[in-house]
């Protein structure tokens, strides 16, 4: 027969709350206490059972070894099961006495008896499967504490201590609760087994108990530690595995081509759909739909792509519609986040949903406490446990609100490093030549720290568009039981307020996006500048992009300002609603009726619902902007992932082929959309075999290199290349580390091999120069190298890595003659290191092409001849002939060397026997120049222009490898970047505040004050309202006083509002107007000063380090700063404000919030020095990451020729991992101190309660106002650390960028009483008076007294030994490094007397690096608009130019592209010689310039510049000392000392001088 429920409980109600209110203790039924206090603790691990069973089946942990811990924890538990099994037989043995006689009970005993044997079972499971800690046992034990209390006082209020068995049974049962649960407070440790964990420690929160976890005392230990010593780098544990990138990552890409799966297919059936609907549109729509249909996702294969044909014009045109579907669609980045984060975002919003609950029932609490005090309930158990009740749930809250933020900050930690790396390094690494046109290095890096930064941002307040409508909802629905339908009226006014705020958002999502383009092209702007600075600063051209960043950056900051005038009226509207709302529904509730009467329970419970409602009120806008913003950036992302990946199936890898390397019938383009450079490609390499490919200037031979690369688009044909391959680009990419680190490459070590390398790349000579040896460290692109030695580094280290297939893109053009015949001796050639590999060698050495054993001649991108040196000069086709025209051409070369001359004259007599270049009388048309090649050592005819390394010198025996740790000591070039220590000084917030302006700031703080005592007032107010005692005596509502009296307290109530409302509009537009302001100044201050630094600072200094202070501090400084200032002075001022209401309404409560607040301030200062050494050592470890990044931007080509794509794709983890770990615990700090302020907050709320009840004659409107405004301070104090933290957290930005503004300076540009006249230099003479410098303190001298003097329009060649400071003397004379002693005398004039622009505008130099910038080719060469567009046209036709600028569609309107990058390196430096054509002065220094150009363009420049600086004095670098013979002076330099200066014929007359000794090594005589 069924049971009854009331049979089942005895006949026990389950809840009386008559029972419960009217007794004189807390009095619950038997049936609750033997139902409900059972089963939800027991619940909650009987729900557990099916996760248990899983993790026991799934789990794969280690097992704990059994602990002192374990045995207690699991006896514990099986004695509570016999206790209660105990206590069942007892009971059952004694109901014949009435006692415990229904059927709950006994049911209530076999739960607990089973999940007590379940507990000691689940313990065990745990052990094993390596889990030190549950949050299910804590919170069963926890509950079934809290449960046990109530029966534990109920047995002793009704004297059932009596029972000399049942109650000692049950206290020990309730002791054994108490134990399980503190012992559950703790967590099982691991054995180590004796052994110490080497590296870093494991981070704490992976051990930490479930307790602590709650309440983030696992971080206590860093806290203290960084408070006590300090940290560095070093000091911290290892990211917790949960945040690594190699856990997330590959379930990241995996879900992200899933998408772009889905999409593809998406697409194809869309474009099936259309060609359905459409197959009856005639055949000359087809080629239209075809494009349409072909018009496909990024991914697609290249075999579908190549399937568009069509002109140049239907090209453009699919180009443009592909554009316009990836601008419409594509596939979706945020449902990828949504699948991979989803699950922790779900943990933090049902944190965050208990929390939005719980916030309601304080309100209904305050309720009974006002009313227990009117009513002066004689029952004082109420009133304090009414106070109690208060107090736990504000700490419950605190709970599930600092767990809410943790699991979202663990998101956004994912957040932040997924998108970066799926998106920026692997996409930089995979993305297509024309892709990379799209999205320049400054763009990317812009959005790889300020998008991904937003997308965190928008991630962790995600949860506010659903919290903040069901917060308004919860919060309508109980103001509707307090006050009725008047709470419509507040309704109403929300209601207005939604489209205000719809057309808020549509305008501020269209100035974000205006916003980043500008900050795009501005870090784009500014990455080509620090790129370029040391020709800016030879040039004296930082004037000129200074004023071009500014205007970007004036462009940027008028978009913010508005942006940020709609902020401001947002916050006026925002602000003010609570107020209205309130306003209306008060003002409502006394007009509809006289009968109501405004009491203080109705009026303080819905202030304090109204003061629930102000926060989602006043945060949603921060949320629409963040959401803005955020879909702006998820946007931007999600068209940068759009972009077009290389198609690997471009080149075929099979391991067995008949040849090494081949290519059947290829078509190669740069983009779809242009043109193909190379056609009807077909070749065949064997393996082994040595194959040279020359060609004129843009022919396609680089082109035909990349095609083997596979980093051409393939219109058509079949590459192969088998076995690993080897790349020498022709521009050689240098990493920011050792010379050892740069040739091994990620390598292993094999110390033989090694020194084999070195001595064949011609390297030992160098490495004894250099002060580190091969541990010295290379700056950034390889600054302290030249570029011969550049160039040998890059093919030391193809030759270390061993490859089958070498591709050589002419490594030998930036070296010398002796140099470069001994690398092919060595290395290349028959009897090289890699003799046995198959080579592709482009070159413009004619001399080598009798050695290899294929030529490929290209010519226009097409293969013209291919076959041996005999074969093709025999055929006297276009091989031939191009030999005859450059060894015809080249009567002026400059070759030293012999054994080449020798070559040479062998290659054109062969060449004369094959052509027809003969006259009747049969003497060959090119005798003379045959002669004139034999006799070239007797007669050098022009100064020379290329650069590199001294000729070899032959080194026997196999070097040492040096003490690695006292050299990298010694020879740091990068220096780590500067983290401040302690707190931040009080000097950086002056600093912004007078860059807000000081007068400004107190109108802005003045505002803001007077608003909250406006709002204090209007609460303060409403409490003398309710309590007014005429209006109490509800038999004067009929009464005309009565109703005036209310009319005159709402009039009042309503002008607090106003003037609230005034007051906040006012503040809100001053601080936004000034703030923008400060954040322009500060900016501006920072690039004016950056392009003053010295040289040495941009050698020592990562670009990457400068870029992150123009992208993400000056972006904090712009956006995040404002916010975070306005939002600490909100909170400060509410905080003191709260806290005078409290007192006045209670004056006792001051003797508990003295203290409170002073516990509260050592908490801050205790917590403060960590968040700010954190956050700045998190700052200083973004840095590395931008710069490895845009390092391996910019050698992308490089890593793909050599597969090690994953290899710097983990490099990059590994230094994202390593910011990540400081901002991870910054984030556990803030909630580690969050989480302790709230408990301050919440005992002053308890102090506030209490005091409440124990005062006599308190009123309910004092009661309520004090309490209203104590459950505000919790939150307050919640916020005001967090608002803190981030003041403290950006404003360290502040800092970054006045360290920059602050760095010294070079000399001034202009000093204005010691200008030179405007015709000076008009004779050209150069003195140096014993002159001295170095390049930086600290460093050995590296001119040590030079004295001498060059007379005016006399050429100098300047020569010595690598190191011996002929590189120093010229930028000497341009004081790019300044004197130690000593002077440079011009035209008697001392230069270091003069501005820095005053004299490097009046000298000219030719450096070897053609540098140019993304604008018209009208700017590159004249940034200043001095010259007329005829003078630039002649400079154009005199530097050989005029034909190609004359044939672009824009002419000097040409747009340049980043870094010239749309023009050959040939074409970039002959814009370089005519920016130097333009210039012209007296003096002009050759260093290096030709050394990177192809001997064609050499001609041509060495041909312009002696007819355009005839008469002019020229200083030249020289290596090939026979190419100045022929100089007016030679300048011998050694260690940096002058040991000779002479005529050549006076220095090779005399055996015993240097010079002699060295022309004697080169066989000049």
């Amino acid at each position: 027969m069924v049971q009854s429920f009331d049979e089942y409980c005895g006949h026990s109600p389950i809840w009386d709350s008559n029972l419960l209110l009217n007794s004189s203790y807390p009095h619950f039924t038997e049936c609750f206490q033997n139902t409900l206090l059972v089963w939800i603790p027991c619940a909650i691990v009987w729900l557990a059972v099916p996760f248990y069973i899983n993790f026991g089946v799934y789990g794969n942990g280690s097992s704990l070894p059994v602990s002192c811990l374990s045995v207690s924890k699991t006896f514990c538990s099986l004695l509570l099961f016999v206790l209660t099994c105990v206590d069942l037989l007892y009971s059952n043995k004694t109901k014949t006495q009435g006692l415990n006689d229904f059927t709950a009970f006994y049911v209530a005993g076999s739960v607990k008896a089973s999940t007590f044997l379940l507990v000691a079972f689940m313990l065990q499971l745990e052990r094993r499967k390596g889990l030190g800690t549950s949050g299910v046992m804590f919170t069963f034990w926890f509950l079934m504490s809290l449960a046990s209390i109530i029966p534990f006082y109920t047995r002793i209020k009704e004297q059932q201590t009596g029972d000399g068995f049942r109650f000692p049974l049950f206290c020990a049962y309730f002791a054994l609760i108490l134990i399980e649960l503190v012992l559950t407070s703790f967590v099982e440790k691991a054995s180590t087994r004796g052994y110490e964990p080497i590296g870093k420690p494991e981070c704490p929160e992976v051990t930490a108990s479930f307790p602590s976890q709650l309440t983030f005392e696992w971080i206590t230990s860093l806290i203290v530690k960084i408070y006590r010593s300090g940290i560095t780098n070093d000091d911290i544990w290892q990211l917790h595995p949960r945040d690594q990138s190699d856990t997330f990552i590959p379930g990241m890409r995996r879900e992200w081509d899933k998408e772009v799966e889905r999409w593809r297919q998406k697409q194809t059936k869309k474009a099936e759909r259309l060609h359905e609907e459409t197959s009856f549109i005639s055949s000359e729509r087809q080629p239209l739909l075809a494009s349409s249909a072909s018009n496909s996702y990024k991914y697609e294969s290249n075999s579908i792509n190549s399937t568009t044909s069509g002109d140049s014009k239907d090209r453009k045109e699919g180009g443009k519609a592909e554009e316009k579907t990836k601008s419409k669609g594509g596939p979706s980045l945020l449902k990828v986040i949504v699948k991979c984060f989803g699950g922790a975002m779900l943990k933090g919003w049902a944190c965050k949903l208990i929390y939005d609950g719980l916030q309601f029932v304080s309100p209904m609490i305050l309720n009974l406490l006002i009313g227990y005090v009117q009513t002066k309930d004689s029952l004082v158990w109420k009133g304090y446990v009414f106070a109690a009740a208060l107090f736990v749930v504000a700490m419950t809250q605190s709970v599930f609100f600092h767990q809410n933020w943790a699991h979202r900050h663990d998101c956004r930690n994912e957040d932040q490093v997924g998108p970066y790396l799926l998106q920026s390094i692997n996409k930089a690494l995979t993305m297509t030549s024309d892709a990379r046109t799209k999205s320049t290095v400054g763009e990317i890096v812009n959005l790889m720290s300020v998008d991904c930064q937003r997308l965190q941002d928008i991630t962790g307040y995600l949860w506010m568009l659903w919290s903040a409508p069901l917060q308004i909802v919860l919060a309508m629905v109980l103001l509707w039981n307090t006050l009725g339908p008047s709470v419509l009226a507040g309704l109403g006014v929300l209601v207005l307020l939604i489209p205000v705020n719809a057309v808020i958002a549509a305008k501020t999502r269209k100035y974000q996006v205006e916003q980043m383009k500008l900050k795009d092209a501005r870090i784009k702007l500014m990455n080509e500048v620090l790129n370029g600075i040391k020709v800016l600063k030879l040039y004296a051209w930082e004037e000129s992009f200074e004023r071009k960043v500014r205007e970007v950056r004036a462009k940027e900051l008028n978009v913010t300002k508005k942006a940020a005038y709609l902020g401001a009226v947002s916050t006026f509207f925002w602000s003010s609603a609570p107020f209205l709302v309130t306003l209306a529904t008060f003002a409502t509730y006394i007009l509809i009726d006289s009968n109501n009467q405004l009491d203080a329970q109705k009026a303080f419970v819905s202030l304090s619902l109204f003061n629930i409602l102000r926060f989602p009120i006043n945060l949603l806008p921060m949320v629409i902007s963040y959401v803005v913003m955020g879909n702006v950036s998820i946007g931007r992302i999600g068209r940068f992932l759009q972009n077009e990946d290389l198609d690997p199936n471009n080149v075929q890898r099979p391991d067995i082929s008949d040849h090494a390397l081949s290519i059947e019938n290829g078509t190669f383009t740069w983009s779809k959309t242009a043109k193909p450079v190379l056609n009807d490609i077909n070749l065949e390499i064997s393996d082994g075999k040595l194959v040279a490919v020359v060609g004129q200037v843009g022919a396609g031979k680089s082109s035909l290199i990349s095609a083997f690369l596979g980093e051409m688009e393939k219109r058509a044909g079949r590459v192969v290349v088998k076995g690993r391959v080897a790349y020498v680009p022709q521009q050689a990419w240098i990493q920011n580390a050792t010379v050892r680190d740069n040739i091994l490459f990620g390598t292993e070590v094999d110390q033989n091999k090694y020194q084999q390398v070195i001595e064949a790349c011609a390297l030992e000579p160098d490495l004894e120069i250099l002060p580190g040896g091969d541990l010295t460290e290379i700056g950034e692109k390889g600054i302290n190298l030249s570029g011969g030695q550049k160039q040998r580094v890059s093919l030391a280290r193809a030759v270390y890595n061993n490859a089958d297939v070498y591709l050589l893109d002419d490594p030998l053009s930036a070296v010398d003659s002796h140099v470069g015949k001994h690398i092919f001796n060595k290395v290349v050639g028959p009897k090289g290191l890699l003799r046995n590999k198959t080579r592709i060698l482009v070159t413009h050495g004619v001399h080598w092409l009798p050695l290899v054993d294929t030529i490929v001649v290209i010519i226009d991108g097409k293969i013209s001849e291919q076959g041996s040196y005999e074969t093709l000069v025999s055929r006297d086709g276009a091989f031939a002939q191009f030999l005859k025209q450059y060894l015809t051409q080249e009567n002026d070369e400059d070759e030293e060397d012999p054994e080449v001359q020798r070559i040479k004259s062998k290659i054109l007599e062969r060449i004369d026997s094959v052509t027809s270049g003969t006259d009747a009388t049969g003497k060959s048309e090119d005798d003379e120049v045959v002669t004139a090649l034999r006799n070239r050592i007797k007669s050098p005819a022009k100064p020379p222009l290329a650069r590199s390394i001294s000729s070899i010198e032959t080194v026997t025996g196999k070097g040492q490898w040096k003490d690695a740790k006292d050299q990298k000591q010694k020879d740091k070039l990068i220096e780590a970047e500067k983290a401040e220590t302690g707190k931040v000084s009080w000097k950086v917030y002056l600093k912004y505040l007078s860059a807000i302006g000081a007068c400004y700031s107190v109108i802005i703080l003045g505002a803001f004050i007077l608003y909250q005592v406006a709002s204090n007032g209007s609460n303060i107010w409403l409490s003398v309202w309710t309590d007014d005692k005429y209006l109490q005596n509800r038999t004067n509502v009929n009464e005309t006083e009565y109703r005036d009296k209310n009319y005159m307290y709402l009039g009042v109530y309503g002008a607090f509002g106003v003037g609230q409302a005034f007051l906040v509009l006012a503040y809100a537009i001053f601080a936004a107007m000034r703030m923008i302001n400060a954040a322009g100044v500060m900016h501006n201050a920072m690039l004016s000063n950056i392009l003053k630094l010295p040289m040495v600072f941009f050698d020592t200094t990562p670009l990457g380090r400068v870029v992150n202070r123009f992208s993400q501090d000056i972006d904090t400084i712009d956006n995040a700063l404002p916010m975070t200032m306005r939002q600490l002075l909100n909170l400060f001022v509410s905080l003191i404000s709260t806290m005078v209401v409290i007192t006045y309404s209670n004056p006792i409560t001051a003797a508990v919030l003295v203290p409170i607040l002073i516990v509260y301030y050592v908490f801050q200062r205790f917590y403060i020095p960590t968040s700010r050494q954190l956050k700045r050592i998190e700052s200083t470890t973004r840095s590395p990451v931008y710069s490895h990044f845009g390092e391996s931007i910019a050698g992308a080509s490089t890593i793909r020729g050599y597969g090690f794509q994953q290899r710097f794709v983990q490099e990059s983890k590994d230094r994202v991992d390593k910011n990540m770990v400081f901002y991870f615990a910054g984030i556990a700090s803030n909630r580690w101190l969050g989480f302790r302020l709230e408990f301050l907050g919440n005992l002053i709320v308890f102090a506030a309660a209490i005091f409440a009840v124990v005062t006599p004659d308190n009123t309910g409107g004092l009661v309520g106002l004090s309490v209203a405004y104590a459950l505000q301070v919790t939150g307050t104090l919640n916020f005001l650390v967090r608002t803190t933290s981030d003041v403290e957290t950006n404003v360290v930005s502040v800092e970054r960028v006045r360290e920059y503004t602050e760095e010294p300076t070079e000399a001034e540009w202009r000093v204005e009483n010691k200008r030179p006249p405007a015709n000076w230099p008009d004779r050209g003479n150069v003195r140096f008076n014993n002159y001295t410098t170095r390049y930086r303190e600290g460093l050995d001298l590296v001119l040590k007294g030079i004295s001498c003097d060059i007379v005016g329009g006399e050429r100098v060649g300047i020569v010595g030994r690598t190191g011996a400071g002929k590189s120093s003397l010229t930028v000497a004379l341009f004081r790019l490094i300044e004197a130690a002693s000593g002077s440079i005398v011009i035209d008697s004039h001392r230069i270091s007397d003069m501005g820095l622009h005053d004299l490097r505008s009046k000298l000219t130099i030719l450096p070897q690096d053609p540098v140019l910038f993304s604008g018209t080719l009208r700017m590159n060469l004249d940034p200043f608009d001095e010259y007329s567009d005829d003078k630039i046209w002649t400079a154009l036709e005199h530097a050989h130019l005029k034909t190609f600028v004359s044939g672009l569609d824009d002419g000097l309107l040409h747009e340049c592209g980043e870094g010239g990058q749309n023009l050959s390196v040939g074409q970039r430096q002959l814009v370089c010689l005519a920016r130097t054509l333009l210039r012209k002065t007296k003096i002009l220094v050759l260093d290096e310039a030709t050394s990177a150009v192809d001997m064609e363009t050499d001609d041509l420049i060495q041909k312009t510049i002696r007819e355009e600086f005839k008469g002019c004095t020229i200083l030249t670098i020289a290596h090939r000392l026979n190419t100045i013979l022929d100089y007016d002076k030679i300048l011998v330099l050694d260690q940096g000392l002058i040991k000779e200066f002479d005529t050549p014929q006076n220095l090779l007359a005399d055996s015993s001088t240097v010079f002699y000794g060295m022309a004697k090594s080169a066989n000049l005589i």
